[in-house]
């Protein structure tokens, strides 16, 4: 289908089906779910961030009234789990690695009971050796963290024989040596960014009841539901067709919501218990010791040809794994985002390693763009960085460099595209000074560009019309907040000529489907709208055929206008008559989608952000005036939802760029309420605009392409490099506080600030010596 084709119901801000449930509070979440006789499940978790457990006494807790179960690791299988690296036990057994983890588990009649059974017990640690910090780490003569990493299920091969390195991944393209032996100049710098959480509003709960059948039943937060399955099946021993997970209502993700978490225990406590127990975590649980966006130390060289072409490229990212690596789910165990140390350009020799590290730190997991946002901060800076030491106006830099169609990446895909040239176009229209503009002290402008493509994988869906001639989706997808279900019934809509509001959403459990999306890497819209386009559009072809049959014409002589079929000389029969028709037939309304993508599609898009910003000399303070945001876009299957992501997503970066951090001291996390860990509100975000650049062609349904992740990842960038124009001197560790704003006002001479050049600068002389700059570690 062409996207400049005139659709119906695509391409409209149809009303959310989730909308008035949820503002008036009727939504129910999995800590809403209860069940008869239900107990309550709370952990017992370790005060420190290295120890041995000597020994653990729980007689006292068992004995109080209300305490139907104490459980420790001698009860449990003796078996890790993780998603890709199974690395993680689910109760501490002889050590602890990290401040929070658990180490007990008690089921009591009440959260209050429970909490009292949880001080009863007592631990006898011994103390061990810690590190925290990913480069210490890899140091000859640090503590490790995991002996025997090398006798783990799921380690990555080749893994270079470095302490408490748990993953390691590279791309290569060309011969970085051979690149920057020809380069004209070299640039070097450091950067590092802070752990973040992703600020759902929901905490992780789980209910969970064992019936006679050993039926295990599942109520909770868990997004990807197929896959959570199969991790408890494997940690328990059983036949996955045993567990049974009910779809339901998710408080917003982000990423976080991918693993098992309390879920191994809650189950343990409704089997040995016979009883349904419910566990929820709170938010201070969540902040210290649940699986935030990983901390890094980005070091990025660079080699530049005389007339200002990228020519080599070293990137080296190392990531604060933590103290388990089982809750990353990329296929490779690492972070994805961090093939793009490249960014957006064309540099024909690069050489590109990023390192997970284990540390005693809270596990680091998946948030939004994981990797991606990291590494684009420090590309994305460094491009400014290197724009500005020769003397080029930043934005021509980047047009000069921006890929381009034919271009080949470092992950060996080539380039099917234009649309960087024509997003930089777009951009350069609406922010570029006039060159004649004069440079007001202390505001600046920033600029950060990015690119993705789309992941693979696998999706289910059903589409039918019920007896009363009404159309309805049957799902195992969650709409974590995204607005997925109410695209699924513009799709089906516009396939059966009737209204979105019609449409109804039927959740289902994993029993359904063999199979379904993961919810992950802007994944849902791109293969379930494909499956339910597919399947909406069968079941189209099925009422034509029917209503034919009934009209005795050919099927060119049917076709479907408002939620009825027509035939010839105007003869029409509605929904329900031919819903009751099949069944008579004995047969139903109904069709199955099911998309099944191996592999990458190169199906690339484009996004940019630019910053205003104005800094106080005074106290360092920074406020971002505005922020634009330009993406390269196919159909859009619903305007407000996709404002929703791309504004939701700038929200998100603008505070990992300006005031997230899940601060730790030795190990422990010391922002473990909300009005420590800063996440933005309203009276903080910056006045909003929003460009697009219309492609023609998509991967998804009707063309759409993937938008979820990506109006976070440029963010970052885009607000450090307008600090950059405004002060002269370069932030290269966020988050961006007042604090390093004015300790860098302070101690960098104004002899030393690299003020912006002027948009001539591009064309002017460049001094053709060898350089070598290096920037803050």
């Amino acid at each position: 289908m062409n996207s400049r084709q005139k659709f119906s119901s695509v391409g409209t801000s149809a009303r959310r089906l989730d909308g008035v449930p949820k503002v008036t509070g009727a939504t129910r979440y999995t800590a809403d779910h209860s069940l008869p006789d239900m107990i309550w499940g709370k952990c017992l978790r370790s005060p420190l961030p290295h120890a041995r457990i000597r020994r653990l006494d729980v007689e006292k807790a068992k004995n109080l009234k209300g305490v139907f179960a104490v459980l420790t690791a001698a009860d449990l299988p003796d078996r890790l789990t993780g998603i890709i690296l199974k690395d993680m036990p689910v109760l501490g057994k002889d050590r602890v690695r990290f401040i929070g983890e658990r180490v007990a588990v008690v089921g009591a009649a009440s959260p209050e009971i429970a909490d009292e059974a949880l001080r009863r017990i007592d631990v006898d640690y011994e103390e061990l050796p810690a590190v925290y910090d990913p480069l210490q780490a890899m140091a000859s003569g640090a503590p490790l963290v995991h002996e025997q990493l090398r006798s783990y299920q799921g380690l990555r091969p080749p893994l270079p024989d470095v302490p408490n390195l748990h993953n390691y991944a590279e791309w290569r393209s060309g011969d970085h040596r051979q690149g920057f032996a020809e380069a004209d100049f070299v640039f070097e710098q450091s950067f590092t960014t802070q752990r973040a959480h992703q600020g759902y509003l929901e905490p992780h709960g789980v209910v969970v009841q064992v019936e006679p059948s050993e039926k295990i039943l599942i109520w909770s937060t868990a997004k990807q539901v197929y896959l959570t399955r199969g991790n408890l099946a494997e940690w328990l021993g059983v036949d996955q067709e045993k567990i049974i997970f009910q779809v339901g209502s998710v408080g917003g993700d982000f990423g976080g919501k991918g693993t098992l978490m309390d879920l191994p225990l809650c189950y343990l406590l409704a089997k040995v218990t016979g009883r349904p127990a419910k566990m929820i975590m709170s938010y201070a649980e969540e902040l210290s010791a649940a699986n935030p966006r990983h901390a890094s130390v980005i070091t990025i060289k660079t080699g530049v040809k005389k007339d200002g072409r990228l020519w080599a490229r070293e990137l080296k990212a190392v990531f604060n794994g933590g103290a388990y690596a089982g809750i990353k789910e990329s296929s490779n165990g690492n972070l994805p985002g961090s093939r793009h140390g490249n960014g957006s350009y064309a540099i024909p020799h690069s050489y590109i390693q990023s390192l997970c590290v284990y540390t005693n730190c809270i596990p680091g997991g998946i948030m939004r763009g994981p990797g991606d946002l990291q590494v684009i901060f420090a590309v994305e800076s460094h491009m400014d960085y290197v724009a500005r030491r020769l003397g080029m106006d930043p934005y021509r830099f980047r047009r000069l460099n921006v890929l381009k169609p034919g271009d080949l990446l470092v992950s060996g895909q080539r380039v099917n595209t234009d649309m960087g040239q024509r997003l930089l176009e777009k951009m350069r229209r609406r922010i570029h000074p006039r060159a004649h503009a004069k440079k007001i002290p202390y505001v600046g402008r920033g600029l950060a560009l990015a690119s993705r493509d789309v992941n693979f994988g696998a999706a289910n869906i059903d589409v039918g019309v019920s007896e009363n001639g009404a159309a309805y989706i049957l799902t195992t997808v969650p709409d974590t907040g995204t607005g997925a279900h109410t695209i699924f019934r513009q799709i089906v809509a516009e396939a059966l000529t009737v209204s979105a509001d019609d449409v109804a959403v039927r959740m289902g459990t994993t029993e359904m489907f063999p199979t379904d999306v993961r919810v992950i890497a802007s994944l849902v819209t791109y293969l379930s709208g494909q499956a339910v386009q597919q399947a909406a559009f069968a079941l189209r072809e099925k009422l034509i055929q029917l209503a034919a049959t009934l009209f005795g014409c050919s099927l060119h002589a049917v076709r479907l206008e408002r939620g009825a079929a027509v035939g010839p000389k105007r003869a029409k029969v509605n929904l329900a008559d031919l819903a009751a028709k099949a069944k008579s037939m004995d047969g139903s309304l109904s069709a199955r989608g099911s998309i099944d993508i191996k592999e990458r599609l190169g199906a690339m898009c484009f996004f940019a952000e630019a910053a205003e910003v104005t800094v106080d000399p005074e106290t360092g303070q920074v406020k971002v005036r505005k922020v634009i945001s330009a993406h390269d876009v196919g159909t859009i299957i619903n305007p407000l939802t996709h404002r929703g992501q791309v504004e939701g997503g700038m929200i998100q970066g603008f505070g990992f760029a300006m005031s997230e951090d899940l601060a730790t001291e030795d190990g422990k996390v010391v922002t473990t309420n909300l009005g420590e860990y800063k996440l933005p509100n309203i009276r903080d975000i910056p006045e909003h605009e929003t460009l697009y650049v219309r492609d023609h062609t998509g991967p998804g349904p009707f063309q759409a392409k993937q938008i979820g992740e990506h109006g976070a990842i440029p963010t970052a960038a885009a607000i450090a490099n307008a600090v950059y124009d405004a002060i002269g001197v370069q932030i290269t560790d966020l988050p961006i506080t007042a604090e390093k704003v004015f300790a860098a006002l302070r101690h960098a001479p104004a002899t030393q600030r690299v003020t912006a050049p002027s948009a001539k600068s591009f064309s002017g002389s460049i001094a053709t010596e060898r350089i070598k700059i290096v920037g803050r570690h």
